[in-house]
């Protein structure tokens, strides 16, 4: 993932929290600095309307218009604008008239008044909450992953936990509103598992709601992601990929997937390390491989790019049926590319399909079971 301009990692509501990083997020991370969440958000940029007004070469004057206003910084509006720096340029956008700020302090102070009032299990969650807060275009894009130490998936035979959260986020540039989705982070290979649930938004149109109740509802649902994220790798640790029976490796299968060859193969790696038997290798490992590369190694920026790979990684943990089908799909029609002059499918290729239809088989019979649950966990933001 491409680096972001500006990294603040938090620990802790405000000052008064008595809180701290997980010793295994600390060792990861390595920041410089640790403040509170009250003081992250209160530094991040914000944004003021202004006048727009258009040049007319017609007599030389400019025409002011209410029909859009200009987004823009106002403390470098104060400075003006720097030719050396293109964050330090005031203005983020020119949207129509319909367009509502949603300042940060807006959205995530809320969030920090109910993180004082709730708990976990006896532990106030402003003692528990950590994270980190990523900047993009001057400030101008932002998304934060917020964490949650104590609220996590333990796997028997892991002393470390999958700890839970949410990632939420926004930009001044009309490219993506308000948005909260369900997240967690593997503290066993620091790998991020993003889109636990479907993205819950607030457009910047029309009235804003009550974000403290809209916090409210999420924090509480969280505990039910973590329950249902824990079924989901119980039964994907038990569907297993036998490699020496189907016509792909392991990196070929991310490949068949749509997974760029780079990741791929940095995937298969962490996949083959992961297990005692390097042809065998369950849909949990899998899908661990996947995030792995794509935590570590991805090399486009947040957004739509990263979306479409976490979706095809998330796949092979919530819908293995559905990964297997994509895999003998996309095999399939690259077989048949190959077919000879007289339209003919080599019989190599007949008896890998067949492989392949094996394997989806046995995946076949929780399909159902799959499906019904990943539906009730993509909903789990919308409905509370």
């Amino acid at each position: 993932m491409k680096t972001p301009e500006t990294t603040t990692v938090f620990a802790g509501v405000d000052g008064r929290s008595n809180a701290q990083l997980p010793a295994w997020y600390q060792q990861r991370i390595q920041p410089t600095e640790v403040i509170s969440f009250a003081e992250a958000i209160r530094e991040l940029p914000r944004a003021i309307e202004t006048t727009v007004a258009y040049h007319n070469p017609q007599t030389g004057n400019w025409v002011p218009t209410e029909r859009f206003n200009a987004l823009v910084e106002p403390e470098r509006l104060q400075h003006g604008q720097t030719s050396d720096a293109e964050q330090m340029d005031p203005l983020f956008h020119i949207p129509t008239d319909s367009y509502s700020i949603i300042n940060p302090v807006d959205v995530y102070q809320p969030l920090a008044d109910v993180l004082r009032e709730e708990s976990i299990d006896g532990q106030s969650l402003e003692e528990i909450v950590f994270g980190e807060i990523r900047q993009y275009r001057g400030g101008g894009e932002v998304h934060l992953d917020i964490l949650f130490d104590g609220l996590s998936v333990e796997l028997p035979e892991r002393r470390q936990p999958i700890t839970m959260g949410v990632t939420s986020g926004y930009d001044f540039f009309g490219g993506h509103a308000v948005y909260v989705e369900g997240f967690a982070r593997d503290s066993y290979c620091a790998n991020s598992i993003r889109q636990l649930t479907d993205r819950e938004t607030i457009k910047h149109v029309g009235d804003v709601r009550d974000f403290q109740q809209w916090w409210n509802a999420i924090l509480e649902t969280l505990e039910l992601v973590s329950n249902d994220l824990f079924a989901f790798i119980s039964d994907a640790s038990e569907i297993v990929v036998d490699f020496s029976e189907v016509p792909f490796g392991v990196a070929e299968f991310y490949e068949l997937l749509e997974f760029p060859s780079y990741l791929a193969d940095h995937a298969a790696s962490d996949a083959r390390s992961e297990t005692a038997d390097p042809f065998k290798i369950d849909m949990w490992t899998l899908h661990s491989g996947a995030t792995y590369a794509l935590t570590h190694f991805f090399s486009g920026k947040e957004g739509s790019a990263l979306d479409r790979y976490v979706r095809i990684a998330n796949e092979v943990l919530f819908n293995p049926d559905r990964t297997i089908r994509t895999v003998e799909r996309t095999y399939e029609r690259e077989a048949n590319n190959e077919t000879d002059r007289a339209g003919q499918t080599g019989l190599e290729s007949q008896l890998a399909l067949a492989q392949i239809e094996r394997v989806s088989k046995d995946v076949r019979e929780k399909t159902v079971q799959f499906e019904d649950r990943e539906a009730t966990l993509r909903e789990r933001f919308a409905s509370s």
